[in-house]
């Protein structure tokens, strides 16, 4: 956990890593995944003053054509639909569970209408810009580097410092309730595609102690999508 060594007010500290988190990247379309190594192109090195807050969409977006970015499926409203972009809500979070980790106050953080796949529920973070953010303040009296990595079938997200602070920190859930799909049948015909493969709902409650100190992060509520199988003649 200790890198570079950098000199400052006098005297030498090691680099050390606050926080970090993983998610994977398998399972997601081709798009998905650009978008997200683009994300973390941007996103890797930025310093983060101390006393000054990160802001996703400030140091990242617009995620347009004209900055690299792709279509693909992103959650709006509850439908899935293709938009400038989709993916990049992996790399926010993990940057998001990262800064859990790191013990730092989150501002804004905001679930997704559907639980994702790639993170338990309780634990991602929308993005939309420009007006749905993750923030979270550096309340360290040292910048903190980002280092976001895509490496094969993962994205990883370190939080580094030159600092002699390592928090002590918890992260725990309490599930509230979990709705299993129904099977919707669009007609009786025996041969059936699945034109939706369905998603359980949850009700989740998510904490963290910071040396000692407890406190809720979020209830979030995702609603079940139902299983819908397609007997008719169309396509």
């Amino acid at each position: 956990m200790i890198g570079a060594v950098f000199v400052a007010q006098g005297r030498q500290e090691p680099e050390r890593i606050l926080g970090s988190f993983v998610t994977e990247l398998d399972g997601r379309s081709e798009a998905q995944v650009h978008n997200a190594r683009i994300c973390a192109e941007r996103l890797n090195g930025k310093l983060i003053a101390p006393g000054s807050e990160f802001s996703f969409n400030s140091l990242n977006g617009p995620w347009s054509r004209d900055r690299g970015y792709r279509r693909a499926p992103v959650s709006y409203g509850g439908q899935l639909i293709d938009a400038w972009g989709g993916g990049v809500c992996q790399t926010s979070t993990t940057i998001y569970n990262a800064a859990l980790e790191a013990g730092f106050p989150v501002i804004e953080r905001h679930a997704h209408h559907y639980a994702p796949n790639y993170i338990s529920p309780g634990r991602d973070a929308a993005v939309a810009y420009p007006n749905i953010d993750l923030k979270w303040r550096n309340d360290l009296g040292v910048p903190v580097k980002l280092v976001v990595r895509a490496e094969g079938k993962y994205l990883r997200v370190e939080l580094r410092a030159q600092s002699a602070v390592l928090r002590k920190v918890d992260i725990w859930q309490k599930p509230l309730a979990r709705i299993e799909p129904r099977i919707v049948r669009i007609s009786g015909e025996p041969k059936t595609w699945v034109r939706n493969p369905g998603k359980a709902g949850h009700v989740v409650e998510t904490w963290r102690s910071v040396n000692g100190v407890r406190q809720k992060l979020s209830t979030d509520s995702y609603p079940v999508m139902n299983r819908v199988l397609d007997g008719s003649s169309y396509r």
